[in-house]
C-alpha cells in the first residue's frame, strides 16, 4: 500500500513538473517567437516592412555595428549629422521607405519619417500613439513627458503647454540675451588678440542651454548649479552606453 501511494505521489510530481515546464516553454515561445512574428505579419499587411524578426536581439546587433562603424570615421564638414548619429535608421528608411519596422530586442519599433505623419503624431493631444517602453536603465534618467503614455501624457502636456506660449517666451528674452552675451564674451577671450582660434562648440552650446534653463526656471546662472548639470550629463552618457548592450535584470 505504501509503495502504491509513493508511486502515485511520484507520478503526480512528474506530471506537475511536466506541466510547469510546458507552461514555461509556451510562455517563452510566445514572447520570443509567436507574438513578434504575428506582429510583423500584421504590420506587413498594412505596408510597414522591415528586417525579418531575429529572436531575442532583434536588430540591436546591426544597430550597434553600424553606429560603431559610423563614429570610427572622421566627421565631414557638413550639416549631415543624422547618418553619423542614426546610421541604422537611415539605412532602414533607404531600404524600406519612410515608414518601416525595426526590432529593438523583442520590442517592435515603427520608424516614421513622413513629415505630415510626424506632425500629426507630435501634435496629438490625446495620447493615442504609444511610445516604446524605455529600457530599465534609461528609466533612471527621469525622462518626464517624453516617457509618459495615454491619458497621463495628455494631462501633463496640457499642464506645460502654457509655459511655451509666445508671450511667455518673449518675457524670457532678457535671460536668453544675457546667456548669449556671456558666451560670446567668453569666446572672445579664448580667441584673444590674434582674432582666430579653435573652439569646441558642443560643450559651449550645452552650457548655453543649461544656463538658459537655470536663469528662466530657477533664477540663477549655470555657475550656481554647474556641478549638477555635469553629473546629469555623465549619468546620461553612462546609461546610454549601458543600454546598447543586452539587459539582464539584476546585472
Amino acid at each position: 500500500m505504501q509503495m502504491e501511494v509513493s508511486a502515485k505521489l511520484l507520478l503526480c510530481f512528474q506530471i506537475s513538473v511536466a506541466l510547469l515546464v510546458s507552461w514555461v516553454a509556451l510562455k517563452i515561445g510566445y514572447a520570443l517567437w509567436w507574438r513578434p512574428t504575428t506582429l510583423q505579419k500584421y504590420l506587413e499587411k498594412q505596408g510597414v516592412r522591415g528586417h525579418p524578426y531575429k529572436p531575442l536581439f532583434g536588430d540591436l546587433k546591426e544597430n550597434n555595428r553600424l553606429f560603431e562603424e559610423a563614429i570610427s570615421k572622421p566627421m565631414d564638414l557638413s550639416h549631415r549629422i543624422v547618418p553619423r548619429i542614426f546610421p541604422y535608421f537611415i539605412k532602414m528608411v533607404e531600404n524600406y521607405g519612410k515608414i518601416c519596422l525595426s526590432w529593438f530586442g523583442l520590442v517592435p519599433l515603427v520608424i516614421v519619417t513622413e513629415p505630415e505623419l510626424v506632425k500629426e503624431i507630435l501634435s496629438n493631444k490625446y495620447g493615442h500613439f504609444e511610445k516604446p517602453t524605455p529600457d530599465q536603465l534609461i528609466k533612471l534618467l527621469a525622462l518626464g513627458l517624453a516617457a509618459e503614455q495615454g491619458e497621463k501624457w495628455a494631462r501633463h502636456r496640457r499642464i506645460i503647454n502654457p509655459a511655451f506660449h509666445l508671450e511667455k517666451l518673449k518675457g524670457m528674452r532678457p535671460q536668453f540675451t544675457q546667456s548669449c552675451k556671456e558666451m560670446i564674451e567668453r569666446w572672445e577671450k579664448l580667441v584673444g588678440e590674434e582674432e582666430h582660434g579653435e573652439i569646441d562648440v558642443l560643450p559651449e552650446l550645452q552650457n548655453l542651454t543649461a544656463d538658459v534653463i537655470s536663469r528662466t526656471a530657477f533664477g540663477s546662472s549655470l555657475e550656481d548649479g554647474k556641478h549638477i548639470f555635469e553629473l546629469q550629463r555623465e549619468q546620461a552618457a553612462l546609461l546610454i552606453e549601458a543600454a546598447r548592450s543586452f539587459y539582464i535584470p539584476g546585472y
